[in-house]
């Protein structure tokens, strides 16, 4: 048994709990980290139950306040991202910047080996290339493709995969509830939220009424492919592509299409047909190895959302260091949103990820 130190990142709930507890039954020496990132009430139930958590396992738990750092690189990206008409994906941006980031600077300090989380996500250990194989670690999509969370992990590179561990990876959430009550699970729940944690309950339109300034939020007119006015909008910052709730335009239905910022227009289509793409670029291209790959797999699948189902797709590299590329979709996908990320599997694999760009073809 291993007596090496772990740091795991504890936010209060079930699956960094069981995390936890699974290390230190693994022989490991282990220390937890809660990370502070907003004010307000269901932050504060989270500390709480993190600080329970600890005491239940019998471990050290360190409060690290990044509420500064969050809302700079987080909260701000999301902001920006809706003031240039884009969908941004915050859970990405915050595993890579502040998770993940501020886990390996902390376990570094502490001189902990390793660091890990309740992800559900494995890694592997692998060798590349026939001369002189090198080392690398793949990323792995969970046991449990329900819960599987590898999707918002693509911005991984390989110095945090060799140091990081998915405890709860190789389990379904039902093992996950059964392995909780055995440890002894504090009688507490947190309730799981399906927005950006941010939000505080509040609802994202309000959020981004409350929050955004100029013509973001401001009415203007809606307009169909073809020039017509139908009649006005509440603020391109409520409107995302291929939304139809929300609208209410007569003959309808009625699908957002685009958003022309400079002239603050909504664009709508009544054709679901508009809605569909077979081609988009991806930019900001990061791939798990480190590089684009050698040899591309024949049979590449790639998701445009979370609960995407992941479709086949040829991809192609289009700047030399593959951090731009073109994928062709097999079959066409519905409401392509600027701003999203866009992952690449193999089989169980995930070969990396970028951002969907406005320049849809």
């Amino acid at each position: 048994m291993t007596k090496e130190k772990a740091l795991v990142a504890m936010s209060g709930g079930i699956d960094s709990f069981v995390a936890a507890a699974l290390l230190k039954k693994r022989g490991f020496n282990v220390s937890a980290v809660f990370m502070r990132l907003y004010d307000g009430k269901i932050s504060k139930e989270q500390e709480t139950f993190a600080k329970k958590a600890a005491l239940r396992l019998n471990i050290n738990l360190l409060i690290l306040d990044l509420r500064k750092e969050f809302k700079k690189e987080v909260v701000n990206y999301f902001l920006n991202g809706y003031k240039k008409g884009i969908t941004p994906n915050p859970c990405v941006v915050c595993n890579k910047k502040i998770k993940f980031n501020y886990l390996l600077k902390t376990a570094e300090k502490l001189e902990a080996a390793f660091i890990a989380t309740g992800h559900y996500a494995r890694k592997k250990k692998a060798k590349i290339g026939n001369k002189k194989p090198k080392t690398i670690y793949k990323l792995l999509a969970a046991k449990d493709r329900e819960k599987d969370q590898s999707y918002f992990l693509w911005q991984l590179d390989q110095k945090t995969l060799k140091n990081v561990l998915f405890p709860i990876g190789k389990y379904t959430k039902k093992e996950i509830k059964k392995l909780a009550k055995n440890f002894g699970f504090p009688a507490f729940k947190i309730k799981e939220s399906q927005n950006a944690c941010f939000l505080k309950g509040e609802k994202l339109e309000a959020f981004l009424k409350n929050n955004l300034k100029g013509t973001f939020c401001r009415p203007g007119r809606i307009l169909t492919r073809e020039g017509k006015l139908l009649g006005k909008h509440q603020g391109l910052c409520l409107y995302t592509i291929g939304q139809r709730k929300g609208l209410y335009l007569s003959k309808g239905p009625w699908y957002v299409f685009a958003k022309d910022i400079e002239k603050n227009i909504l664009v709508v289509t009544n054709s679901k047909k508009d809605l569909w793409r077979k081609k988009i670029i991806a930019k900001n291209v990061n791939w798990i190895q480190g590089k684009f790959p050698e040899k591309l797999p024949k049979d590449i699948k790639a998701k445009i959302r979370y609960r995407d189902k992941a479709s086949k797709v040829s991809l192609e590299k289009v700047s030399k260091k593959g951090k731009v590329c073109l994928l062709e979709f097999k079959e066409a996908k519905q409401a392509v949103a600027s701003g999203q990320s866009v992952v690449f599997y193999h089989k169980n694999e995930l070969l990396g990820g970028g951002i969907i760009s406005n320049n849809l073809l």
